[in-house]
C-alpha cells in the first residue's frame, strides 16, 4: 500500500479516541497509580509541581498522544484488527520506546524504577491504543 492510501484510510475518529485514552492513562499512571512514586524517583516535591503550567502541559500531551495514535494508525494499517493492534501497540512499546529509553536511561545514570515507571507507562498506553485502533 502507498502513503497516500495508508493515509487516507485512517479514521480520524479513532486516533482520537485512542489519543484520549492515553491521555487518560497518563492520568492514572502518574497520579494514583505511581505519581508518588514517580516523584520520590526525580526528587519533586508537590511545591515543585505546582508551579507547572498545567493547561500547557495538558494541552501539549494530548496533542503528542494524538501525534503517537496517529503514527500507530499508519503503522498498523486500515486492515489491523484487536488481536493485532494490541500486538503492535505492544511490541512498539516495549520494542521502540521502552527500549530506547533503557538507553537513555543507562547512559543518564537514572534509576531502573524511573525506567520501570516511565517505560511501563509508554507499554500500556500503546498497547491500549493499539487495541483502540485495532478493535474500530
Amino acid at each position: 500500500m502507498d502513503t497516500a492510501t495508508a493515509v487516507s484510510a485512517i479514521n480520524l475518529m479513532t486516533v482520537i479516541i485512542a489519543a484520549v485514552s492515553a491521555f487518560c492513562a497518563d492520568g492514572l499512571w502518574y497520579g494514583p497509580l505511581f505519581g508518588r512514586a514517580w516523584m520520590d524517583a526525580w526528587n519533586f516535591t508537590e511545591e515543585q509541581l505546582a508551579t507547572r503550567n498545567m493547561p500547557m502541559v495538558f494541552g501539549v500531551s494530548l496533542i503528542l498522544s494524538f501525534i503517537a495514535a496517529l503514527n500507530l494508525a499508519i503503522f498498523i494499517g486500515a486492515e489491523a484488527d484487536l488481536a493485532f493492534g494490541v500486538f503492535a501497540g505492544f511490541a512498539a512499546g516495549l520494542g521502540w520506546v521502552a527500549a530506547f529509553l533503557g538507553i537513555l536511561y543507562l547512559f543518564e545514570q537514572r534509576s531502573i524504577k524511573l525506567f520501570m515507571i516511565n517505560g511501563g507507562y509508554c507499554v500500556v498506553a500503546l498497547t491500549l491504543m493499539g487495541a483502540i485502533l485495532g478493535a474500530m
